[in-house]
């Protein structure tokens, strides 16, 4: 292994250890490929399914592979036509049998750190579909919970205004200055420090870097 790749399982190892008292169930694969095909193991057939917004997921072929499967309901956005068939989908997205994203950070201790424009990733991932199914490449996890919330304002905030084309000041400074811009996509701050009901969230751990 190569010494990026030895790292990242050293600390995937401390991580999961500590995503595991909090009640989340997780998981560690050394590739996208690896993880992409695990979490299809972790979908019944016949489920409803649906995603959130996520770099993440269409990196690693997550995304694309959901929609490959024909055993289950997919829930995608993508073939909205208007913005209200996209509500409606979120709001039909809260009762679904597993809800697929990635977190914009995650700690070393266990915690994960979200910021959302709209709310209805966070949303989902607090309450509603009955299993979360998080994809993250070690890149996003942070020592402690100050460089995980300092990571996603100052690293994935300017990085998906930039890829959203929004006019924010984080998008022409590359740092957060806690706006108040039309176009800010930082409504929510999450922070989930446990699993509950527990083993709900399950995290699988990429020990590739993938999204922002």
């Amino acid at each position: 292994m190569t010494p990026t790749q030895i790292y990242y399982e050293n600390l995937a190892n401390t991580t999961m250890k500590n995503l595991k008292k909090r009640h989340f169930e997780c998981h560690y694969c050394k590739t996208a490929k690896e993880a992409t095909e695990l979490a299809i193991t972790l979908v019944s057939s016949g489920s409803t399914v649906s995603f959130g917004g996520s770099m993440t997921l269409a990196e690693s072929g997550m995304a694309d592979r959901l929609k490959e499967l024909d055993d289950i309901t997919l829930l995608d956005r993508s073939k909205a036509n208007s913005p209200e068939e996209i509500a409606e989908i979120y709001h039909k997205s809260l009762n679904s049998d597993y809800y697929f994203m990635s977190s914009n950070a995650i700690t070393s201790d266990g915690e994960l750190v979200n910021v959302d424009g709209t709310g209805n990733r966070v949303a989902a991932l607090i309450y509603g579909p009955k299993n979360v199914i998080i994809l993250a490449g070690m890149n996003k996890v942070a020592p402690s919970l100050e460089e995980a919330v300092s990571r996603v304002r100052n690293v994935a905030s300017p990085i998906n205004a930039n890829r959203l084309n929004r006019q924010t000041p984080c998008a022409a400074t590359g740092l957060c200055s806690d706006c108040l811009s039309p176009d800010c996509i930082c409504s929510h701050t999450v922070i989930t420090r446990r699993s509950a009901p527990a083993d709900r969230i399950k995290v699988i751990l990429i020990g590739e870097s993938l999204g922002y």
